[in-house]
């Protein structure tokens, strides 16, 4: 194995995850428009269908900022589509709920969603196949926490 090979290996990665990134944007973006949402609205208020969050609780889970996390919940409250509720852990910081308006609109994207992973389970050979894609995905995704949060800033 050369010197470089875990270099190569970490920049053929980070091109294949920024590639990743933007065709699952556009796929979620295509997705979520005939609900009248956008992929961000989309990814808020999926990660509070099961339990209202805080919204840092939402952006940690999301890997992104609290203040991005929080224009759009601030968007969704006015769209209807969500509500800040008390937050018996934290006087301040309210936890966002989505309204049934927010169910519908998710349940609108649930066909089209339904319809593209069994596409996706196909085109990978089956499920086995995709659950193993999403393991190695989760893996590298925890050895960068790891390897950040041993030696803080990667740069």
């Amino acid at each position: 194995m050369s010197r470089r090979a875990p270099q190569d290996a970490l920049s053929r990665t980070a091109l294949a995850v920024f590639r990743l990134n933007g065709r699952l944007l556009a796929a979620s973006e295509k997705l979520a428009e005939p609900a009248g949402l956008t992929a961000a609205w989309w990814q808020v208020l999926g990660a509070v269908l099961t339990e209202p969050l805080p919204v840092a609780g939402i952006a940690r889970a999301m890997g992104i900022t609290r203040q991005s996390v929080q224009r759009i919940a601030d968007l969704l409250v006015g769209d209807g589509l969500a509500v800040y509720a008390p937050n018996p852990a934290h006087r301040r910081a309210k936890l966002l709920a989505p309204t049934e308006a927010g169910r519908a609109a998710i349940a609108r994207i649930d066909p089209g969603h339904a319809e593209l992973a069994a596409r996706l389970v196909r085109e990978l050979g089956g499920q086995e196949a995709f659950d193993e894609t999403v393991r190695v995905l989760e893996r590298l995704s925890a050895a960068l926490e790891a390897v950040e949060a041993a030696e803080g800033d990667p740069r």
